[in-house]
């Protein structure tokens, strides 16, 4: 398999692409509330991406005949992922709403999503959150020099497991660099020890994706919108990480944008 493996000029356009994308994301984070609508997020996120010197990654991304409608990704409860905006979905409290952000900024990609309560949720939902953030942190951990990519799958798939959930299997994390999707495929299941090697330079967008029932998903008619098959609510979080000799460094943090 050939992964990218990222040179210090492309890693410096990284970190500024991904900052953009954090950026962004951070800025939709207290606009979350009973009342708002889904497209008042994504019109927000996009006035901060033109405002950053970045567009969106998402908007006319093609897959087969389709090209998606939007400039975010945002979806409610039991939608997993791809969810399109709408002034007709109003958030209401207990909701949970993931924010997925994909900019472009001088030919390079940063990607990241986080799953946020609607004021007060249950228990239950407030678990899954807390798991599927910490399986995250599990999973980058495991992206060090050395190791393979297995190791990122399996801490994801063991930590969501034993704390009674299930990871997506149909949707993987994945390479990014100048293409949103680059190899290679990050599982959010798997066995340690397998899978490529990973090397200095590479960059990895880790998302679990977790349900709080079953791990079978359906795609809605939209062609788009992921939901668990189960109707169970369900939790993504995302950082783009890069692995160095001294460890992962998570690049998707708000910070300087030269320019912007």
């Amino acid at each position: 398999m050939n992964i990218p493996i990222k040179s210090r000029d492309q890693i410096a356009r990284m970190r500024e692409a991904c900052a953009a994308a954090a950026t962004v994301l951070e800025s939709l984070k207290p606009l979350v509330r009973p009342g708002v609508t889904t497209q008042d997020l994504e019109e927000a996120g996009r006035e901060m991406m033109s405002r950053l010197g970045a567009r969106s990654a998402c908007f006319g991304y093609q897959h087969g005949s389709r090209r998606y409608p939007a400039h975010t990704c945002i979806s409610v409860n039991d939608e997993v992922v791809h969810g399109i905006p709408s002034l007709r979905r109003v958030l209401r409290e207990g909701d949970l709403v993931s924010l997925d952000v994909v900019v472009e900024r001088e030919g390079f990609i940063g990607d990241n999503a986080c799953t946020l309560p609607v004021a007060a949720v249950s228990p239950s939902a407030e678990k899954l959150l807390r798991v599927t953030r910490e399986a995250l942190e599990l999973g980058i951990r495991e992206a060090v020099v050395g190791n393979r990519i297995g190791d990122i799958s399996s801490a994801i798939q063991r930590h969501v497991e034993t704390n009674g959930f299930s990871v997506v299997r149909e949707m993987v994390g994945h390479g990014v660099g100048s293409r949103m999707h680059e190899p290679p495929e990050i599982p959010n299941f798997g066995r340690r020890g397998t899978g490529e090697r990973i090397r200095p330079g590479m960059t990895l967008a880790i998302e679990p994706m977790v349900n709080a029932g079953g791990h079978r998903i359906r795609t809605l008619p939209d062609g788009w919108t992921v939901v668990t098959g189960d109707g169970s609510v369900s939790a993504h979080f995302e950082h783009t990480v890069l692995t160095t000799d001294q460890g992962p460094e998570i690049l998707t943090v708000p910070g300087p944008i030269p320019g912007a």
